[in-house]
Parts: structure tokens; C-alpha cells; sequence
């Protein structure tokens, strides 16, 4: 079994290095959780300000979840992944901490299942 279940083909927003895959089961589809050093104004959270598209941009139905202890939030589709076709995971920066601070820039990582 490959140790890996997508591709992260790109980063943009100066957050490669933050990009870690932990993965235990392979599906198609992948449950995106991104994790926050602040907690989160939930208004904030929603699939305007964090969403996957195709790479002609087509939005793929997905389901937000915000874990307010973890503070982390979990992006999981609605529709299954397409195998070997690349996908764009959207962070703007107008998801916001409780105390009103922005990302310093959008995130897009582009990614294969």
C-alpha cells in the first residue's frame, strides 16, 4: 500500500511546509482537516471562504465542520474525488480568529487523489 494518498501538486500563500499528509485509510474521499494555532470566529467558517474546486474552478460539493476544541476544521466532499485528476482546496484569508486577525495571505494547494 503507497504511503501517500494524493499528490500535493502545489502550495501557494508561502505554506509548503506546512502541508503534512497523516493518513490511515485510502477513499476517495479524502477529508481535508486544517488546523489553527487560534480559534476561529465561526461566521468565518463556511464554503465561501474555504472550498474545493476542479481546475476549471467547477465547486465540488463539500461539508465544513469546525472543531472548537481543536480547534481545526474539516473539509469533506459531498462527491467523490475523480482518480488522477487534480483539485484546488481554497483557504482565503477571510477566515478570521475570534479576535478579528486574517491569514497574511490566501492558500491554494492544488492536489490528486
Amino acid at each position: 500500500m503507497a504511503s501517500k494518498f494524493i499528490t500535493i501538486e502545489s502550495v501557494s500563500g508561502g505554506e509548503k511546509n506546512r502541508v503534512k499528509q497523516d493518513l490511515k485509510f485510502k477513499t476517495n474521499n479524502f477529508v481535508w482537516r486544517i488546523k489553527f494555532t487560534a480559534p476561529l470566529n465561526p461566521t468565518t467558517v463556511n464554503n465561501k471562504n474555504l472550498y474545493v474546486t476542479s481546475l476549471n474552478m467547477a465547486p465540488l460539493k463539500t461539508n465544513i465542520r469546525y472543531d472548537t476544541v481543536n480547534n481545526y476544521i474539516e473539509i469533506e466532499p459531498l462527491e467523490p474525488y475523480t482518480k488522477n485528476e487534480s483539485y484546488l482546496l481554497h483557504v482565503t484569508n477571510n477566515v478570521m480568529s475570534k479576535k478579528g486577525q486574517k491569514l497574511p495571505n490566501d492558500i491554494t494547494i492544488q492536489f490528486k487523489v
